[in-house]
């Protein structure tokens, strides 16, 4: 539960969360592990050493107690909105608007390094102001160009280059099941791995715990998530969940352990925020504390990876005032296909909601061969496919870490064109499927990044606009309107008459000529 104040009226509301499961969840199943035939004999794994005494937050910056709507000093980071400083600071957009008149009129993304001033309303219970990572740091974008995690994990001594496990149709060692996951929800394999390693030791040691299948050795409790491969899935879940909904301003506080509460700090940014909230979610206070501070998870993964800049200093990966490029609907015009699916998860089950659905026109209902074509909403290469998915990289650059791209999931496997094959806008993708992920019925599934960033599609500040149609949020995933000037359709499964968008620029009616007067 969040609790929340809305300024100059200083009432608290309750909200709920809650998460409903949706339709692109990744299944595993592992298969025996290859291991050397000279194995030593299993330890123990490897614990976190808590703090030496337990006395609460040891890099808590304690804030002062400030004046309602009093002016702080703030300098803006990476990807940071107007919409998440007002949640974080406990203010309004219109507030931080007058105190920092420079602000254009239209504002998407700020630019890294803005001095800005806040109003800020006081909450008791701030946690640590330590920032652990930054955002760029988070994503699979710019900063993980040319690394792999199975060229890191085969050159370390530890037993998980050995790891097997079927995913995606094939057979996939310990780093490729890294690479596989940081591709498929776009999170960073560098923190992947260093999670991993931060728990288990699995990169150094090389004694292979063959009960690692039967342990949640991430700590996240599910009969289903015992297994390696299921716990390092349903982490990257809980980190996209908590880092986008930071970003959005719906995630402000969490709960340790012992029940303490604990209000994020204000200046805190997303990556920092979803790590505090995986350490108090898994771990003990004594723990958590830890693993927060420059001497717990930051010490490793600089120990992995080597030395970096400050948060505030790290290269961004989100320019200032990023816009969404031209893009069409992705069938061609003339034709009618329904609005099936608002914005919805991108990848999995949780955050980000970067993904709406399309249904191309049938008579049929249920998982079917459909005829229908896919088109590309803008000119790219395809660099990566897999069961019923294409990825297309609309910048050409060869590398989805890098500008747009685009995700079509659903598509017939058999249709789905071949990597470094160039379409232009208009070019046939596919046809529309129930293959990939989960689905009860033939249609398409489509989500944007950029700079490995998911741009959530219906919220925040560049919502998803093809040929003008601009997507609104529901107040609950699937749910929404597609709207283009006085016109809107709304998101419907049953495929009804009000959720029909056809392509082709606007049909506007010609006005009826004026009748002349009679003499």
């Amino acid at each position: 539960m969040i609790l929340k104040r809305i300024p100059k009226q200083s009432i608290l509301f309750l909200i709920s969360a809650v998460i409903f499961l949706a339709g692109c969840i990744i299944r595993v199943e592992e298969i025996p592990t290859a291991v050397p035939t000279e194995t030593p004999e299993p330890t123990a794994t490897a614990e976190v050493k808590p703090t030496a005494r337990y006395a609460g937050d040891p890099v808590r910056q304690r804030r002062p107690k400030y004046m309602p709507g009093e002016l702080v000093d703030y300098t803006a980071m990476d990807g940071d909105t107007l919409q998440a400083l007002a949640a974080r600071f406990n203010t309004t957009e219109r507030e931080i608007r007058e105190a920092n008149p420079i602000l254009p009129e239209h504002v998407t993304t700020l630019p890294q390094g803005l001095p800005m001033q806040i109003p800020i309303y006081y909450r008791s219970s701030w946690g640590s102001s330590f920032k652990i990572l930054a955002d760029a740091q988070f994503v699979n974008g710019p900063a993980d160009k040319g690394f792999t995690a199975r060229s890191y994990t085969d050159r370390q001594p530890g037993w998980f280059k050995y790891f097997n496990v079927w995913a995606d149709s094939r057979n996939l060692r310990g780093g490729e099941l890294i690479d596989y996951i940081s591709d498929v929800y776009s999170i960073s394999p560098r923190l992947l791995l260093a999670v991993l390693q931060y728990l288990t030791n699995a990169l150094t040691d090389p004694a292979y715990r063959n009960d690692f299948n039967d342990k949640s050795v991430l700590r996240i409790p599910g009969e289903r998530y015992k297994s390696l491969s299921g716990q390092l899935n349903q982490l990257a879940e809980f980190f996209n969940e908590h880092y986008y909904s930071y970003k959005a301003g719906d995630f402000t506080e969490y709960e340790l352990q012992d029940g303490t509460l604990v209000r994020i700090d204000p200046w805190l940014n997303a990556c920092s925020a979803a790590l505090q909230a995986y350490f108090a979610e898994y771990f003990t206070p004594e723990e958590y504390y830890h693993a927060i501070g420059p001497d717990g998870f930051v010490k490793l993964y600089k120990e992995m990876f080597g030395d970096f800049p400050p948060v505030e200093e790290y290269p961004a990966h989100l320019p200032g005032s990023l816009e969404q490029i031209e893009l069409r609907l992705p069938f061609k015009d003339g034709e009618a296909w329904t609005y099936t699916g608002g914005p919805h998860t991108a990848w999995g089950s949780m955050h980000p909601y970067a993904a709406i659905d399309f249904a191309p026109p049938t008579n049929q209902h249920g998982c079917f061969v459909s005829y229908a074509e896919v088109i590309a909403p803008h000119s790219g290469t395809i660099v990566r496919t897999g069961t019923g998915m294409a990825m297309l990289d609309m910048d050409e650059d060869g590398d989805e870490r890098t500008g747009w791209v685009m995700l079509f999931l659903h598509l017939k496997t058999e249709s789905i064109l071949p990597v470094g094959t160039h379409v232009e806008m208009g070019d046939v993708m596919g046809h529309p499927s129930c293959d990939g992920g989960t689905s009860s019925g033939t249609h398409v599934h489509l989500a944007r990044k950029y700079n490995g960033e998911w741009m959530p599609a219906g919220s925040g500040v560049i919502p998803l606009n093809l040929d003008n149609w601009i997507t609104e949020a529901g107040d609950i995933k699937y749910q929404g309107k597609m709207r283009r000037f006085s016109s809107y359709v709304i998101a419907s499964e049953a495929s009804e008459y009000f959720s029909r968008i056809l392509a082709g620029p606007p049909v506007y009616p010609t006005p009826s000529p004026t009748p002349k007067p009679k003499k």
